[in-house]
């Protein structure tokens, strides 16, 4: 298959997209939400919304420092501040719902302890931890009976591979968009990594299984076939099977992109970024890759 043959071609291009989204998050950084961070969440709702300026003028007399106002749907603003004293909520509370001949009401109020929001950013990281060491264990039971030509460790090897391909770029994406357009690391944004972590290995281990069984179909008909072929013809049964899964999945999550709510355009989005980076590295990266690591193999014994 082309796929196997130049795959030199795809390594490259994933190598460069991956290089942009690591200088993303480099040079923008994560824009971490008060679920991290600790602060508090205030949305208002207007029967018409004021100038995003109006209600700015208002906020800095109050000595708040560091804040974030986005527009939200087409009459809300959402305000994430330090945590505030008592007096100082009031203060906000009378500066967001009264602007100008403008009258609002807090429709949602949230406060997050910078205690509890340490605790909440280090229980992600440990979730995304053990579910990328779940994934090796089972890659690791399920392929152990595959020694040749490609030992069973170097398939989990290959697949952590792919799966940190696929967690960077959206990351890096998503670094670029809070830097842009204010939007934050959320509960919901972890929720999205750890369900592309699962839909990414899934369809790398589809392509994975097929292989594994072809190497078996050869074996027991004590056929010699190229390990190349072998994947490539490998490739050639499931990848309409990957494409398709993809297309379906991506037309839900761009019906929740454009139709859904303005709280969860951010996590569809980093779906859809991690959708098409796990399909493009189960097809283009990682079974490709076994090719590669079998000729090291070969030439370094």
């Amino acid at each position: 298959m082309l796929v196997v043959t130049y795959r030199k071609v795809f390594f490259a291009l994933s190598g460069i997209i991956v290089a942009a989204a690591i200088a993303s998050i480099a040079v923008f950084g994560l824009n971490f939400g008060i679920e991290f961070t600790g602060g508090e969440l205030i949305e208002t709702k207007y029967a018409e919304r004021p100038a995003k300026v109006a209600v700015e003028a208002q906020l800095n007399e109050l000595e708040l420092g560091a804040y974030s106002l986005r527009a939200a749907g087409d009459d809300e603003f959402i305000l994430r501040v330090r945590p505030l004293e008592e007096n100082e909520r009031n203060n906000v509370f009378t500066a967001m719902t009264q602007v100008g001949e403008g009258v609002g009401t807090i429709e949602r109020f949230n406060s997050v302890g910078p205690t509890i929001g340490t605790e909440l950013r280090n229980k992600a990281w440990i979730a995304i931890l053990a579910v990328v060491l779940a994934i090796i264990l089972f890659i690791a039971i399920a392929f152990r009976k595959v020694s040749e030509p490609v030992s069973s460790w170097k398939y989990g090897f290959i697949a952590i591979i792919a799966l940190l391909h696929d967690v960077i770029i959206p990351t890096g994406l998503f670094a670029a968009l809070g830097y842009f357009f204010g939007a934050e690391v959320d509960v919901l944004f972890v929720m999205a990594l750890l369900a592309i972590l699962g839909y990414s290995v899934n369809d790398t281990i589809v392509v994975f299984d097929r292989v594994r069984e072809n190497l078996r179909e050869n074996e027991e008909k004590n056929r010699r076939e190229d390990f190349e072929l072998t994947v490539g013809k490998s490739l050639n049964q499931t990848y309409m099977r990957s494409i398709n899964t993809s297309i379906t999945t991506l037309v839900v999550l761009l019906a929740l992109f454009f139709i859904g709510s303005e709280v969860t355009q951010d996590f569809a989005l980093i779906l859809i970024a991690g959708v098409l980076a796990g399909t493009y590295s189960s097809l283009f990266l990682a079974t490709p890759l076994l090719v590669t690591v079998q000729k090291w193999t070969t030439n370094s014994a």
